[in-house]
């Protein structure tokens, strides 16, 4: 009997990925009420402050110094999924686009040739604690769209399929489908130039939240396809009579039917599925390329463009407390939620 569980592995501060897939990020602080700066009504004492993740107190200022986040910062060659369960992220980046989401939104950047950009943590509630709860996908760009332009795009949350999946037993699995197909259903487009935009690629990025002792089925898709389930919360599942603990990624065959079983507590899932673009991948901090080559151009490159500037008036831009989630593009449009 062919064994369709290719890899258990316990999950770290940063998760294991495939091919299209670079890198994945779960970021879970849970922040303090905000001071008048939208930065942490806390002290900052102790902290490695610019280079802050220590987890002390159950949340981290990253790279920020006043405000939780990651200032301005370059990358080429890849894009970013960035899936907000709660909290907000304040972006801003140097082809002049910025806005604010969370509450589910998914913000779709291609960086293409260049591209800087923040995302900083205002915490906006001053009168109660602000959790923030999201997950980074870095997926990566065939050679021939490493140049291409940058492009950002929302994902909003009210505008994400969401799909209730009943088992025999009328136990409820709920899919939240950031991309890809699921039952027939479709999601939302990927920015242009994605890999993930190319129907045969297979690529899928969804959510899944399921009931006690709900099971699901992922369907056969080919026998080249990366597929990663991710489960980060609950107690346990099984899969093909495997019991598997919270917090451990299971890579899965991809051409076969797989039927996941919940415990007796509601677990959550993130899964990532896709054709590899199986090209060589260089890597060396925010760039992503094909050859070593590649990577020194980059860095000179960035060091006399700097990727078109930065066109804000401060590295850890956010925007004012009150403001609700939005998206303005370079193009002048704005969108409100």
């Amino acid at each position: 009997m062919k064994n369709n569980i290719l890899k258990i592995n316990k999950l770290s501060s940063q998760w294991g990925t495939s091919d299209p897939f670079l890198f994945l990020a779960h970021h879970k602080d849970a922040y303090p009420k905000g001071n008048n700066e939208m930065g942490p009504n806390a002290s900052l004492k102790g902290r490695n402050i610019g280079s802050d993740f220590q987890g002390i107190d159950g949340w981290n200022m990253y790279h920020g110094d006043v405000i939780p986040g990651f200032p301005q910062h370059p990358h080429r060659g890849f894009e970013t999924v960035t899936i907000v369960l709660d909290g907000y992220v304040d972006h801003a980046d140097s082809a002049g686009a910025t806005g604010r989401y969370g509450a589910g939104d998914v913000q779709w950047l291609t960086a293409g040739k260049g591209c800087n950009h923040t995302e900083m943590f205002p915490l906006v509630n001053t009168e109660k604690d602000n959790p923030l709860e999201l997950f980074q996908i870095w997926m990566n760009l065939p050679k021939k769209d490493k140049f291409v332009e940058p492009h950002y795009k929302m994902l909003w949350a009210e505008d994400i399929p969401v799909i209730q999946a009943q088992d025999d037993s009328g136990r409820t699995s709920t899919i939240r489908l950031i991309f890809g197909f699921y039952n027939g259903i479709k999601s939302l487009d990927s920015s242009p130039n994605s890999w993930a935009g190319e129907e045969n690629n297979h690529v899928r990025i969804c959510l899944i939240r399921m009931e006690p002792e709900a099971s699901i089925e992922l369907p056969k898709v080919s026998s080249t396809l990366n597929r990663t389930v991710y489960f980060y919360e609950g107690e346990r599942i099984n899969i093909e009579g495997t019991s598997i603990e919270n917090y451990h990624s299971i890579k899965l065959a991809g051409d076969e039917i797989i039927e996941i079983k919940n415990g007796s507590k509601e677990s959550c899932l993130l899964l990532l599925e896709g054709e590899p673009i199986g090209e060589p991948v260089v890597s060396y901090g925010p760039f992503v390329m094909n050859s070593d080559k590649e990577i020194r151009d980059a860095f000179a490159d960035y060091r006399s463009t700097g990727f078109g500037g930065w066109p804000w008036e401060r590295d850890d831009f956010v925007h004012p407390r009150e403001k609700g989630r939005f998206a303005q593009y370079p193009d002048g449009k704005i969108e409100y939620r």
